[in-house]
C-alpha cells in the first residue's frame, strides 16, 4: 500500500501551513514531477545535515574524553622538541610516516649553520683589511721592491685563498635556502633567523611536492649523465652539475667536502672564537653531522628529527592515538603554540578545556629574548609561570615543569660563566649545576604554591629534550601521571 505526503493527510483548511504545502490546483504532469523532485532533494538534504549533525556530536564526545595538554614556554624553550619526544615514544608509525618531510628541514637547519659560518668568515676578513702601515710605506715595500700603489689594502687575517674558494663555492648553497625558505613561509623576511612555518599551513605537503619535482629532476638529470657517457664524454658527478641543482639533497652532496674541510680546519675554528660565535649552540645544530646528512642516500634518524630545529608560528593542534602503554588506543590531543610575546594573547582560548600544561623553562640565565634582548630569557620564563600559576582558568589544570636545556646549563657552568653576575640575589653560593638547578626549582616551586588559585601538587623534571631516550623515560612517567589526574576528574579512579 502506497503512503501518502504528509501533507496530504489531515489537512486543514485554516492552516496557514498546510495551504502552503498543498500543490497548486492547475499544476501540470511536469510542474509535478519538478516539485516531486525539489522535495526529495531538500530530504536528502536535510538527511546530510542530521547525519553531519550526529558525527560532530559523537566527535564532541570523543574529543570531551580525550586527553588534551598544552605546550607552554617562551620561544625556543623546547615545545616543538617535546612534541616530537611524545610522538616518537607513543604514536612510532605516525612519527616516522613523515620522515621524508623532516629531511628537507635539517638539510635546511645545516645550510642554515653553514650560512653563519660563511657570515662570520666574511666579518674577520671585513675587519682584518687595513691600509699599509708608514713604516711599511717607507721601506719600500711591494712588487720589485715598489711602494705598493695608493688604494691598496692589506688583509691580517689568518684566513687564506684557500679559504676564500671554499666559501666562494659554498654561497651556492644559499639560494637555494632563501627559495625553500620562502615557500614554507611566502610571508618571510631576512630578520627571521630559523626555518619558520605557519600553524595549519600544510607545509608537509608543500615540501612533498617540492621532493617529487626534485625527484624527476634528479631522474633527467641521471639520464643525461647517462646519455654523455655512453656518447663518450667524460663528467664528475657530484661537482658542478650537482652545484646548479635546486635540490637540497643534491647541493649538499655536491659541497660536502667544502663543508668539512672548511667546519674542520683549526684556523676557522679560530676565527669562531675571536667572533664570540658557538654555532653548536645554536638550534638545529648538524654541522658535526655534515658527512652523514650531505649525501645523496641520506635518510634522518629519530634523533635528527628530534633535534630539528622548525619554528611554528601559531597555534598547531597535533591529534595522536597512544599505540601502547596504559589505555593503548586513548586519544591525545597537543597544543603546540608560538612562545614570542607576539603569539602569547593567543594562549588564553585553549586554557578553558585542557587536563594538564607541559611548562618549558631553559635555565639560560645568561641570555636573552631574541625580540627583546633587554630582557633575560630565564626572568621572562619565571614571569609567564607566574602568570600561568594564578590564572583562574588553569585552578584544575596539572601543570608540568621542565627545566629544559639541562646540557647547555651544565656547558655554561662549566666554561665558568658565574650565575651571580646575571642573578644578583644568587649570592655566594657554589656555581655547580646542583646549586644552581635547586636555586631556580625553588623559585618556580615557591610561586606555584603561593600564586595557585587551589593547593595542587608541584611536578617538575630536570630535562634535555634532545636527549630522546631520557626523555622518553621521563614522559612515560609524565603520562602515567596525566591519565591518573584524568581518571580521577571523570570518576573512573
Amino acid at each position: 500500500m502506497a503512503s501518502k505526503p504528509f501533507w496530504a493527510s489531515n489537512t486543514d483548511p485554516d492552516d496557514p501551513l498546510s495551504q502552503a504545502l498543498q500543490p497548486p490546483p492547475d499544476e501540470s504532469p511536469d510542474q509535478r514531477q519538478a516539485r516531486l523532485h525539489q522535495q526529495q532533494e531538500a530530504a536528502r538534504v536535510s538527511h546530510e545535515i542530521d547525519e553531519h549533525i550526529q558525527e560532530d556530536k559523537k566527535e564532541l564526545e570523543r574529543r570531551k574524553k580525550a586527553i588534551k595538554i598544552l605546550l607552554l614556554g617562551q620561544a625556543e624553550s623546547g615545545k616543538s622538541t617535546t612534541l616530537k619526544n611524545f610522538q616518537l615514544a607513543f604514536s612510532p608509525s605516525h612519527f616516522r610516516n613523515e620522515r621524508l618531510a623532516w629531511r628537507t628541514i635539517v638539510q635546511l637547519n645545516l645550510i642554515r649553520s653553514i650560512k653563519r659560518l660563511l657570515e662570520v668568515l666574511q666579518d674577520e676578513w671585513d675587519e682584518s683589511v687595513s691600509a699599509p702601515s708608514a713604516s711599511y710605506l717607507a721601506k719600500g715595500k711591494g712588487v720589485a721592491g715598489r711602494p705598493p700603489p695608493a688604494g691598496v689594502r692589506f688583509s691580517t687575517s689568518p684566513l687564506t685563498d684557500q679559504h676564500r674558494r671554499m666559501r666562494m663555492r659554498l654561497t651556492s648553497l644559499l639560494p637555494i635556502e632563501e627559495e625553500l625558505t620562502k615557500k614554507l613561509l611566502p610571508e618571510t623576511n631576512d630578520k627571521v633567523q630559523d626555518v619558520c612555518v605557519r600553524a595549519g599551513s600544510g607545509w608537509k605537503g608543500v615540501i612533498a611536492t617540492i621532493s617529487a619535482n626534485n625527484a624527476q629532476q634528479q631522474a633527467q638529470t641521471q639520464a643525461q649523465a647517462r646519455s654523455i657517457l655512453k656518447n663518450g664524454a667524460s663528467s664528475r658527478p657530484g661537482t658542478a652539475d650537482g652545484r646548479k641543482s635546486n635540490d637540497p639533497t643534491t647541493m649538499l652532496a655536491a659541497c660536502r667536502d667544502d663543508i668539512l674541510a672548511l667546519w674542520e680546519d683549526p684556523v676557522v675554528q679560530a676565527v669562531l672564537k675571536k667572533h664570540n660565535v658557538r654555532l653548536q649552540d645554536m638550534p638545529g645544530f648538524f654541522l658535526n653531522d655534515a658527512g652523514r646528512i650531505a649525501t645523496m642516500n641520506y635518510e634522518p634518524t629519530d634523533d635528527d628529527i628530534v633535534r630539528a630545529r622548525l619554528r611554528t608560528l601559531g597555534v598547531e593542534e597535533h591529534r595522536f592515538t597512544m599505540e601502547g602503554g596504559a589505555l593503548p588506543g586513548s586519544e591525545w590531543y597537543i597544543y603546540d603554540v608560538g612562545g614570542s610575546r607576539s603569539n602569547r594573547p593567543h594562549w588564553i582560548p585553549y586554557f578553558d578545556d585542557v587536563q594538564a600544561i607541559i611548562f618549558l623553562a631553559p635555565l639560560a640565565f645568561n641570555l636573552t629574548l631574541e625580540e627583546d634582548p633587554k630582557v633575560n630569557r630565564l626572568e621572562d620564563s619565571i614571569i609567564l609561570w607566574r602568570t600561568i600559576c594564578e590564572n583562574p582558568l588553569l585552578a584544575k589544570t596539572t601543570l608540568i615543569l621542565f627545566l629544559n636545556k639541562m646540557d647547555i646549563l651544565q656547558a655554561t657552568l662549566a666554561a665558568g660563566i658565574r650565575v651571580v653576575k646575571y642573578v644578583p640575589s644568587y649570592g655566594d653560593q657554589p656555581n655547580d649545576i646542583q646549586h644552581v638547578t635547586k636555586y631556580f626549582r625553588d623559585k618556580f616551586r615557591g610561586y606555584h604554591k603561593r600564586l595557585s588559585p587551589k593547593t595542587r601538587p608541584f611536578y617538575w623534571n630536570e630535562t634535555s629534550v634532545v636527549d630522546t631516550r631520557a626523555t622518553s623515560v621521563i614522559l612515560v612517567g609524565v603520562r602515567e601521571g596525566i591519565l591518573r589526574a584524568h581518571l580521577q576528574s571523570v570518576n573512573v579512579i
